[in-house]
């Protein structure tokens, strides 16, 4: 039996446009570390082979501290380590893969590549465009010799694309024990097509909000006709998005305080309050919650109280103003901006006809 770490999409040295320039060089850094966890990972579970599928880096263009990190997290990891340039980071002969000497435990794929292990053959292939539409499993040829057959590719499952596309049927015909996928973000969990069982890992962290939960690689037992998989978290930050109804609470912040889960420091956190309120004070709670997070946005999405919307019937400014933003919300019910502006349009009404 094998013990596998399979890891893929790290996306190295990913620009972090939405972030300030000096928290897109904070985020890098600490992108970098994930590079030391996998290899620690790999130490303490005694693993065999380290397994990347593509993406390790974001782009062509490779910060100096990041090959060098890249280079020393490989090298000290204790048993070989094959990398499958994705999309994203594709082997050129002027990409960083070509260019450098990489550690003797360390086989980048360039092209086709099969390498014979002990008990196990190994099939990888690296991207050599930022597109491909052939698909990756193309000219693999698994022989029924008894011995245990895994590829490390980048692709997506489903249909055609043009990033390595993979039919299922493809998968169950492969005659594979274990196929090592990058390319989707999300982990897949361990499935099986045939009697070939694949799984992507997803991203080891997130970098936006269309990245949330827990994200890591996968710890993988593979043997001839026996393939098991668990899920190692990997990443310190971890984005979430947490939708608070705040109707009938005691005010937003106690029940956001509830919504919460306990630990938040190391979460960068997206709060969308919901329901009924009146009034939201947003930047008296950014200022309360934010440094219990390591990132945190608040976006209104209440409603105004259905008691407020009975004033529309006055024969006053504030009834006008009322029953001309009630029509355009029954007109667009799902457009919120009428809602905040009924809101706030009649807190400006009220101040005004308090003074």
């Amino acid at each position: 039996m094998l013990k596998i770490i399979h890891g893929a999409d790290f996306h190295l040295d990913s620009p972090f446009a939405g972030l300030t320039p000096e928290r897109a060089v904070q985020r890098r850094r600490e992108q970098r570390e994930l590079l030391d966890r996998l290899a620690c990972l790999a130490r303490e579970t005694d693993a065999d082979l380290v397994l990347l599928s593509g993406d390790l880096l974001d782009s062509a263009h490779v910060f100096r501290e990041t090959a060098q990190s890249l280079y020393s997290a490989l090298e000290s990891i204790p048993c070989p380590v094959f990398i499958s340039p994705g999309n994203h980071d594709f082997y050129a002969p002027r990409s960083v893969w070509a260019c450098l000497d990489w550690p003797e435990n360390v086989h980048i794929f360039n092209g086709l590549e099969k390498v014979e292990l002990p008990g196990c053959t190994l099939w990888g292939r690296a991207f050599t465009d930022a597109h491909q539409t052939s698909s990756p499993l193309e000219g693999i040829t698994v022989p029924d010799d008894g011995k245990l057959h895994i590829a490390c590719l980048h692709g997506c499952v489903g249909p055609m694309s043009g990033y390595g596309p993979i039919a299922p049927a493809d998968i169950a015909a492969s005659g594979l024990d274990y196929l090592a996928l990058g390319h989707i973000h999300q982990t897949s969990g361990l499935r099986r097509e045939g009697k070939t069982f694949w799984a992507y890992p997803g991203c080891p962290e997130g970098r936006g909000f269309d990245e949330t939960g827990e994200k890591g690689v996968l710890c993988v037992e593979a043997e001839p006709g026996r393939v098991t998989a668990r899920f190692v978290p990997l990443a310190k930050y971890q984005y979430e998005i947490i939708t608070v109804d705040v109707t009938g609470s005691l005010g937003p912040m106690a029940a956001i305080l509830e919504a919460l889960p306990g630990r938040t420091s190391d979460m960068i956190c997206r709060l969308i309050l919901t329901g009924e309120e009146e009034k939201i004070d947003l930047d008296n709670l950014l200022q309360t919650l934010s440094p219990e997070f390591y990132g945190l946005t608040i976006v209104d999405s209440t409603r105004m109280p259905r008691n407020l919307w009975a004033r529309r019937e006055e024969d006053t400014l504030a009834g006008l103003f009322l029953r001309t933003m009630w029509e355009k919300c029954q007109l667009e019910p799902d457009n919120n901006l009428y809602q905040l502006a009924a809101r706030y349009g009649l807190a400006a009404l009220e101040g005004g006809e308090e003074t």
